[in-house]
């Protein structure tokens, strides 16, 4: 398999919020998906004006398709409690372009070094299942020509791989648009061949990375 082909990863279609209590201490998960760096600091930044007023404001963040740059903070928690653990549960979930800030409103109770590594991760976690995530899949982009004789063949054969048109244009021939899975792409091509006894055009235009939906 094509190195790419194994290399997919997690993604933030839709950003969330989620909360853990520990002994009175409330931390509240704030995620959303970033592209840079840039884009990171801003939503910290926010994060830090909307709860001005809370002790500490964590943060922890994943940039780029194979983790290339990662960051994260303690902001004034005990060295590694917060940050870390953060991170390692954005990178163990193999959630790529995102950013974390966890905020923390002190409760009176000092929760230790096991428990504030706890209650940050947990707080991630918690702000996760109110996400809604997405693979990104690298394939091929692929355009698909055929007669009206072949494309109620091609469509079945599309429904059972679990591949869904981009567009489709139906003129004096049918042309179809696809995002392609590398690791279906030599057996979708064999399998248009035969149901269209070769009538079909089957051109493979580029490579992508695309969103499936989890």
């Amino acid at each position: 398999m094509d190195e790419r082909a194994k290399n997919s990863f997690r993604v933030l279609l839709k950003g969330g919020m989620g909360e853990y209590t520990e002994k009175r201490s409330r931390f509240i998960a704030t995620l959303q998906s970033c592209e840079s760096e840039e884009e990171a600091a801003c939503f910290i930044e926010e994060v830090k004006k909307r709860y001005w007023d809370a002790k500490h404001n964590c943060y922890a963040y994943v940039i780029g398709g194979k983790g290339e740059l990662t960051r994260s903070s303690d902001d004034g928690e005990p060295g590694g409690t917060a940050g870390r653990p953060m991170l390692e549960v954005l990178l163990g979930e193999e959630i790529r372009n995102v950013v974390v800030v966890v905020t923390r409103y002190f409760g009176g109770v000092l929760l230790g070094t096991g428990g504030l590594v706890r209650a940050y991760t947990q707080a991630v976690k918690e702000g996760l299942k109110n996400c809604t995530t997405g693979r990104m899949c690298y394939g091929y982009e692929v355009k698909v020509e055929t007669d009206y004789n072949g494309i109620g063949k091609i469509l079945y054969l599309l429904g059972n791989a679990g591949i869904e048109p981009i567009s489709s244009d139906y003129g004096e021939k049918v042309v179809l648009r696809l995002a392609v899975p590398a690791k279906q792409m030599e057996s979708l091509q064999k399998s248009v061949a035969d149901a269209t006894n070769g009538r079909a055009v089957f051109e493979k235009s580029g490579e992508i990375y695309y969103v499936d939906r989890e």
